[in-house]
């Protein structure tokens, strides 16, 4: 039991530092070395939360009140693990967004690259002056492209953020539904715990009634 201890106490510690080393680095991701190093901590504090809910839940059984012990040892766990879960969601939408935006700014310098080329080898105008005004058009395309750009990212941008907060309320939901299956467990145990007193006591109350019985008639004999 003391070897349980000093573990759980080891990833308690182990926890409180990772998680003050995340404060410090602020909640923000902004490069793609920070989701990285975001990720890399929620699998060490992932493995490291369920290391210590292994080990309190072996020291919950050698206790009396088993399933309190255990409900305090789930919820701590499940509270982590979400925190955990929250921090990986960000640093996983980050890395898709930067290598869709990188994609788009690719698509983008290889389009400017190939108009350019395509102006290049395009017939010289006349040197009438009316024609010197067909290349205007061209001038408008890049902003117009710019501007349809924009309109991608920011419709894709919506698209995972919508995506990122339903995955998130499910998260949630399922949360809700384990805690109230746990409560109902407890309900359960309480109830059944209960009546085994009941009928712990009913036993003792016959018992002792029946042993006075029996010291009566004894005495009621020896007096004859």
């Amino acid at each position: 039991m003391a070897l349980h201890l000093k573990t759980t106490t080891f990833l308690c510690g182990l926890l409180l530092a990772a998680g003050a080393l995340a404060q410090q680095h602020g909640n923000t991701i902004q490069t793609v070395e920070q989701a990285d190093a975001s990720l890399a901590q929620v699998k060490q504090e992932r493995a490291a939360t369920e290391a210590e809910f292994s080990a309190s839940e072996a020291v919950c059984y050698t206790k009396f009140f088993v399933n309190n012990c255990l409900d305090k040892a789930k919820e701590t766990r499940r509270v982590r693990l979400a925190d955990v879960r929250a921090r990986e969601i960000e640093a996983n939408y980050f890395k898709r967004k930067n290598a869709v935006d990188i994609r788009d700014r690719e698509l983008e310098d290889r389009a400017q690259r190939d108009a350019a080329e395509q102006a290049d080898h395009a017939p010289k105008p006349h040197a009438n002056p009316a024609d010197r005004a067909a290349p205007v058009p061209q001038k408008v395309l890049p902003a117009q492209r710019q501007a349809e750009h924009d309109a991608r990212v920011k419709q894709r941008d919506a698209a995972a953020a919508a995506k990122a907060g339903e995955r998130a309320q499910n998260v949630k939901d399922f949360e809700a539904k384990q805690a109230e299956s746990a409560e109902r467990q407890q309900r359960v145990a309480d109830k059944a715990a209960e009546r085994a007193a009941r009928q712990a006591r009913r036993a003792a109350d016959a018992a002792a009634k029946a042993a006075a019985d029996a010291e009566k008639a004894k005495q009621k004999a020896q007096t004859k």
